[in-house]
């Protein structure tokens, strides 16, 4: 019943809610010490910067473009100059990560108490500690979309709950209806990004106590249903358990994430694909992924998961990049069908 009623006893605010605190520049300090609670620093902050040279070829848009969750998301930004710019909650707080392509170099800035976390874990985040030659094409059209894509890594956030909410809101219905529940939840209940970033309108996601007071009737304004309400609100209350899943194995990952009710094999791929950058975490239970895969491996659009799985048999360690590889070679079949109407239960 946690968020149906307001609570009864004084509590701090929620970060949403609060005042931004005065502070100085906090040379030395921590960031704990620098940014007091529910503050996310001064908007003419000068960021933290890092250049970074990748291992190989490095293609921004397609290692970053799995985190962008509809072309409003007040999380994630693509400017028109080509710099990426990311709002996220670290373990240090809220965190604001503008990155751009310098040639064959990358350079980054970072603002807020999770600035020097983001800019530490740069190299991972953009799929460093991602194999590209431990892929194998068996496939033409693979080997193809390979050598045409050269950039293509697969990216580590190391943040579970940013990527398992959204797959979560994600589930049973069409993605216009998820990206809006996303946007209007992440700007109502979320905070400022920290940096120069008002014109762009970018937002930190709440934490877990903020999901967790959300109350009932906000989430069916959003067009959240009950059933996906409550695996989020199971999912935060042991948010911290669940972090944990982002340094572990593939197997031990999954069976973490899916211990929580509601949270099936399809959200936990989905989820892992980007916390964790892994390359086997095949998505099983998509509407469209098994008639994709199906189509452009052996002509078969109305292909099940499991003649998906069969098709991906020889790319085991790798289904997840094949899978990619595929949606990035153009061989998707034509769609036959009216698209699905969206529903609005905030209207009922």
């Amino acid at each position: 019943m946690a968020g149906r009623f307001a609570p009864r006893t004084a509590r701090p605010p929620l970060p949403h809610q609060a005042a931004p605190a005065a502070r100085g520049t906090g040379a030395g300090l921590s960031p704990a010490a620098r940014y007091p609670a529910g503050s996310s620093g001064p908007a003419d902050e000068p960021p933290l910067t890092r250049d970074w040279t990748p291992p190989g070829p490095l293609d921004l848009r397609l290692v970053l473009s799995p985190l962008r969750r509809g072309p409003a998301d007040p999380t994630f930004r693509m400017a028109a100059d080509g710099t990426f710019w990311r709002a996220t909650r670290t373990p240090e707080g809220p965190g604001t990560l503008r990155v751009v392509a310098r040639g064959d170099r990358i350079g980054a800035e970072a603002w807020g108490p999770g600035a020097e976390w983001l800019l530490a874990g740069l190299p991972a985040f953009l799929g460093a500690e991602d194999d590209p030659d431990a892929f194998t094409p068996h496939h033409r059209l693979l080997a193809a979309t390979r050598h045409r894509r050269p950039g293509l890594r697969l990216l580590r956030t190391g943040l579970v709950m940013e990527s398992l909410i959204p797959s979560i809101l994600e589930q049973k219905v069409t993605t216009d209806e998820a990206y809006r529940a996303w946007r209007l939840l992440v700007r109502r209940y979320g905070t400022p990004a920290p940096g120069p970033t008002a014109t762009l309108g970018l937002h930190v996601i709440p934490d877990a106590r903020t999901w967790a007071m959300i109350p009932s009737w906000e989430w069916h304004k959003a067009g959240v249903d009950a059933k996906r309400s409550s695996t989020i609100m199971r999912a935060v209350r042991v948010a911290r358990r669940l972090e944990e899943a982002s340094t572990m194995p593939l197997p031990e990952a999954t069976a973490r994430l899916e211990l929580i009710p509601g949270i099936g094999p399809w959200t936990s791929a989905e989820t892992l694909q980007r916390s964790n950058g892994a390359p086997d975490a095949v998505t099983v239970g998509d509407y469209h992924l098994p008639g994709i895969v199906g189509h452009a491996l052996a002509d078969n659009r109305h292909a099940t998961d499991e003649e998906m799985l069969a098709l991906l048999t020889p790319y085991e360690g790798q289904r997840h990049r094949a899978t990619r590889l595929i949606l990035l070679s153009g061989r998707i079949p034509e769609r036959r069908a009216p698209r699905m109407t969206p529903g609005n239960i905030a209207a009922l």
